[in-house]
């Protein structure tokens, strides 16, 4: 056996070799992957793209040809979460109407032969902007808006996709969505709770008493944001690839750009980051959140009277989200030092959600 540790000469600047404790079984998976790619010459090599903080991803190479793998984290998983079927049948719907989803390959539903089920696409190239502009766009003030424009336009494309017509009408319920929303994430914090966090009880009272009723269902991503989007490296105007769509549903459109809003600071922000460093986003040239929000309501025609309440949502859960990767790291289930140093953010992202909700009036 081998566990795909070692590195590997000449694999991309975005990889890096797989943690010791996320490794696996390499013959086991090339003997299932193998004949069932539409190409695979050449010994199979791993390595690991180790920006994640939810499932694992893993670069396959045969010779020339790159593949993606996908499988759930370590240990216990929350209900529901990190389905690998579920996400292979979102992409297997979409990848030929929705350009930017890229296409699976094969679902694997048998843990034994790596320890988790997982499935395999397609390798896209491109820009995948994270805490700097690539040197190319840096000192570029008009890609700035450039890069904004497309991140929502890409929203406004996914919203758009006849989701029934395409085999995912089974997909989710859209009716009462935001109402099971609030409640599962309440649910979802007790579950990883170690402590008490009074803003985070605050926020689902809040929530649970303003939920806005459903005007019109969508595909919901439920993690559109900056980084989870790859740019084509010649052309900012353009989208390849929208990544992470293990949370993908459908439900209210609305809740996507709350959480775009959530993640998204600007220049003259006038809320607190919770605990977040300088983000990209906050440099001069890129859209505003007021902006965004005009933009998605120019382009959809969608009522955004009421869209704090999405962003007070998506901010409380970020705070449930960070809670659930540092309470892994604190019962054992992952060695990611990254995660134990996270129990602090949860305050001060539900600080943040709480200061929105009382300045927004809903």
């Amino acid at each position: 056996m081998t566990d795909g540790r070692d590195t590997v000469a000449g694999m991309p600047p975005d990889t890096a070799p797989v943690r010791p404790d996320e490794g696996f079984d390499v013959a086991a998976l090339d003997a299932y992957v193998r004949p069932r790619l539409p190409r695979a010459e050449g010994p199979l090599e791993i390595a690991q793209f180790p920006a994640g903080h939810s499932n694992l991803t893993y670069l396959l190479r045969y010779g020339g040809d790159e593949y993606v793998m996908r499988r759930p984290p370590l240990g216990p998983l929350v209900p529901k979460a990190h389905d690998m079927t579920r996400e292979h049948c979102v992409l297997d719907a979409l990848w030929p109407v929705f350009p930017p989803a890229p296409r699976p390959f094969l679902l694997c539903e048998d843990a034994g032969v790596i320890g988790a089920p997982f499935y395999v696409m397609e390798r896209r190239r491109g820009v995948v902007i994270r805490h700097e502009l690539p040197p190319a766009w840096a000192e570029d003030v008009a890609v700035r808006r450039t890069l904004s424009e497309a991140l929502v336009d890409v929203m406004v494309a996914l919203h758009a996709v006849a989701f029934r017509s395409v085999g995912l009408g089974d997909l989710g319920r859209p009716e009462g969505f935001m109402q099971r929303q609030v409640t599962g994430w309440a649910e979802r914090w007790e579950r990883a709770r170690d402590r008490e966090v009074p803003a985070i009880a605050a926020l689902a009272a809040w929530l649970g008493e303003r939920v806005p009723p459903l005007r019109d269902a969508t595909l919901v991503h439920s993690d559109l944001k900056l980084d989870n989007v790859m740019f084509d490296a010649r052309d900012p105007a353009r989208v390849e690839t929208v990544l992470d769509w293990e949370l993908c549903t459908t439900g209210d459109p609305l809740a996507d750009l709350g959480t775009l809003l959530a993640y998204w600071t600007s220049e003259s922000d006038p809320y607190a980051r919770g605990g977040q460093p300088l983000q990209v986003s906050e440099l001069p040239g890129f859209y505003t959140r007021d902006q965004i929000v005009e933009r998605y309501a120019a382009r959809t025609g969608r009522d955004v009277s009421r869209i704090a309440y999405y962003e007070v949502f998506a901010r409380y859960k970020t705070a449930v989200v960070v809670q659930q990767i540092y309470i892994r790291w604190k019962r054992g289930q992952t060695r990611d030092e990254r995660f134990g140093l996270m129990a602090p953010r949860v305050e001060a992202l539900a600080r943040a959600a709480l200061d929105l909700a009382e300045r927004s009036g809903c």
